[in-house]
């Protein structure tokens, strides 16, 4: 991939997660992005590491079992090539991985777990294997990332090679948004939602994208359909700090007061949690 990687702000629009918890991350060393601070640049790895914490988290997995099942991960498995067909997934309360040869682990203790029925955990969090094995994704990748660096000198073509990357690999989500993206700093926002509504064909509930959703509804005036969107992407991410800021403001804004209230409670103590 390119030297220069995904920035912050780019993480956190893909993910939904807020710059406190990739701060943790970091900290705690589960990613290492380059460069300083201010400026930080994450690979696509990193994107895979803290797309897995976000989704275990959304499966109901707790915080702490997270870090527990990511730091067993990466201190055992983490050697060069060893993550390759691995698959993590939330099984009840415990974070499992299941291997090349489908031998399954607990991630926290690195307990081989038996497995009577022989067949595959359920609800798959995230695969490390290379998602870019093909000549269509490597393709989709180099115009993602020539976009992004059109972005500012000029947006047209950017917007140009999204769409470009789209068009060869459709459910290309990260292409999506940022497109959408465009759209909306551009106030085109039928076409970010049509451009959103399309990605979510292939990833019916991703919560970044129907917060998306929500926001392009909000800015052209059709409240009532962003609130409903807003309201999936809580139902699939209940920690989802912002959709719950924007849904109290919606619930405020049509007089519902009860509801607004229960909203913002709930954005406080995820700000206070996070």
């Amino acid at each position: 991939m390119p030297d220069h990687g995904y920035s912050l702000r780019e993480v956190q629009r893909m993910l939904g997660v807020s710059r406190s918890v990739v701060e943790k991350l970091v900290a705690a060393e589960f990613v290492s992005p380059s460069g300083e601070r201010r400026d930080w640049r994450f690979t696509f790895q990193d994107i895979v590491m803290l797309r897995t914490a976000q989704a275990l988290r959304v499966a109901g997995v707790s915080p702490v079992k997270i870090i527990r099942a990511l730091d067993h991960l990466r201190k055992s498995w983490g050697h060069e090539g060893s993550l390759t067909g691995v698959r993590i997934a939330a099984v009840g309360d415990r974070v499992t991985v299941r291997d090349e040869a489908s031998r399954q682990w607990d991630a926290e203790t690195g307990q081989l777990l038996l497995d009577f029925d022989g067949k595959p955990a359920a609800t798959n969090i995230a695969s490390l294997q290379a998602p870019l094995a093909n000549r269509a994704r490597e393709d989709a990748t180099a115009l993602f990332y020539r976009a992004r660096s059109l972005e500012e000198e000029n947006i047209d073509a950017a917007e140009s090679e999204y769409r470009a990357a789209l068009a060869r690999v459709p459910d290309y989500t990260d292409a999506s948004l940022n497109l959408g993206g465009i759209l909306m700093d551009t106030e085109r926002f039928d076409d970010a939602i049509a451009v959103y509504r399309e990605a979510l064909r292939y990833r019916p509930n991703d919560p970044v994208l129907l917060f998306n959703v929500g926001v392009a509804l909000e800015d052209s005036g059709r409240f009532g359909e962003a609130l409903r969107s807003y309201e999936l992407c809580i139902e699939h991410a209940p920690d989802f700090a912002d959709a719950h800021f924007n849904a109290a403001r919606i619930h405020e804004e049509l007089g519902d007061a009860a509801k607004a209230i229960r909203h913002f409670n709930a954005y406080r103590n995820l700000q206070k949690g996070s």
